[in-house]
């Protein structure tokens, strides 16, 4: 087993990041880019990568109450993860991503995978800042 972990500290409340994080609809729009959820009966849902062109069927749920979503793939048991978001000081959040892959094969690589996270952290957090930024304006 391989395990991956990033985070990143977001100027925003904690609640706005994780409802930005936890909208099954809008996770196309920081997830990285070959990656598309489509929901089925929850927390059932199906993963589809672009890369290989694959459905895999997964599992996520949301923890409204923790900030911490978890997913993992239903038949194979080749990955699961969770993301959690933490509130800091100052109106701030701190938002950890966990990754692990059970099956080798599934696994890109460290670099890879680093490479991803912060694309995808960054990503939500352009989201975050965009969707404070028209409630307030």
């Amino acid at each position: 087993m391989t395990e991956y972990e990033r985070s990143r500290t977001m100027p925003a409340q904690p609640e706005q990041v994780f409802d930005q994080a936890a909208n099954v609809g809008q996770m196309d729009t920081w997830l990285p880019r070959e990656l598309h959820v489509e929901v089925g009966d929850p927390p059932a849902v199906t993963v589809h990568e672009d890369r290989g062109d694959q459905d895999t069927s997964a599992l996520l749920s949301a923890r409204p109450e923790q900030m911490r979503l978890e997913w993992g793939t239903r038949d194979q048991g080749s990955y699961a993860g969770w993301l959690q978001v933490a509130g800091l000081d100052a109106g701030a959040s701190e938002v950890t991503v966990h990754l692990s892959f059970f099956d080798d094969s599934h696994d890109p690589g460290g670099q890879a995978v680093a490479d991803a996270l912060d694309t995808s952290l960054r990503r939500l957090e352009e989201q975050v800042r965009l969707r404070t930024d028209n409630a307030a304006g």
